[in-house]
């Protein structure tokens, strides 16, 4: 267990070192969060009935979306994995006396946590002090605000796990670049990366709903602002819990696989 703590200590450490990147970044979310809601703001003064939504409610959601954007991002992946496979290097972590998903899985989480402490609070605190509607609103309650961070915290082990699957799949293949392009802009759609989720029809939601995009980010910002409560709350963390062990197992599997008929230098 040491090992897979140092593997994530580094790589999180790693992370913190690029602070001019985070803060090029923070001015791209502020200018995007801000031309979302313009963009929105003029369908509500169209007909706010229209929408299942509060406007309070969906500025929380695009202003936490920002906010979290390095920890649920679909299309961040770690180049220097794709590199390993394709060259062959792979071979130097095979050696390792670990687990590759879970060094690779530590190394996952790490990345976006980094990412996200560096981002986080200063999108937060500017969305805090703008005046009502446009600004971020607290929690529906104490009991939505726990549930938010478990559902964080799920959310963040199912966007890693996904990634780890096109790691594995990427075994299978000459590139990885169409295989990550066809998930990122799927997951992106799917997960409520440009419209939330509750904005679809209804015999569409209910579908996408149950899929594992969903429970990416959709999920925790919905119950954040109260748009998820009680037992449907509870269901959506269970059903995030289930898509994080499904996916976990099923990366393990096609990993495995992978390594055991991998050709390296002709051996």
């Amino acid at each position: 267990m040491k090992k897979y703590v140092s593997f994530f200590r580094i790589r999180f450490l790693t992370g913190l070192q690029y602070r001019a990147a985070a803060w090029a970044g923070l001015s791209t979310q502020f200018v995007w969060g801000t031309m979302l809601l313009l963009m929105f703001r003029a369908f509500y003064r169209a007909d706010t009935s229209a929408f299942p939504m509060t406007f309070e409610q969906l500025s929380s959601y695009i202003w936490l979306q920002q906010a979290l954007l390095a920890l649920f991002i679909t299309w961040s992946f770690d180049e220097d994995l794709f590199e390993s496979i394709r060259s062959g290097s792979v071979a130097y972590e095979l050696c390792r006396p670990a687990d590759l998903f879970g060094m690779w899985m530590c190394r996952t989480v790490a990345t976006r946590l980094s990412r996200t402490a560096l981002r986080c609070l200063p999108v937060l605190i500017v969305a805090a002090v703008l005046p009502r509607p446009w600004g971020i609103s607290p929690p529906a309650s104490p009991l939505a605000l726990l549930a938010f961070l478990v559902s964080v915290l799920l959310g963040l082990l199912v966007i890693s796990a996904m990634g780890m699957l096109v790691y594995a799949l990427t075994f299978y293949t000459i590139s990885p670049v169409g295989l990550r392009t066809i998930f990122a802009s799927a997951a992106e759609f799917l997960s409520g990366g440009f419209i939330p989720l509750p904005f679809l029809p209804d015999s569409i939601r209910r579908v996408v709903d149950m899929l594992p995009f969903a429970s990416v980010q959709n999920t925790p910002l919905l119950i954040y602002g109260g748009f998820l409560s009680g037992q449907e709350a509870l269901f959506r963390i269970a059903l995030q819990a289930a898509w994080a062990l499904a996916l976990i197992l099923a990366g393990r599997l096609i990993l495995l696989r992978a390594i055991r008929h991998v050709v390296l230098q002709g051996g």
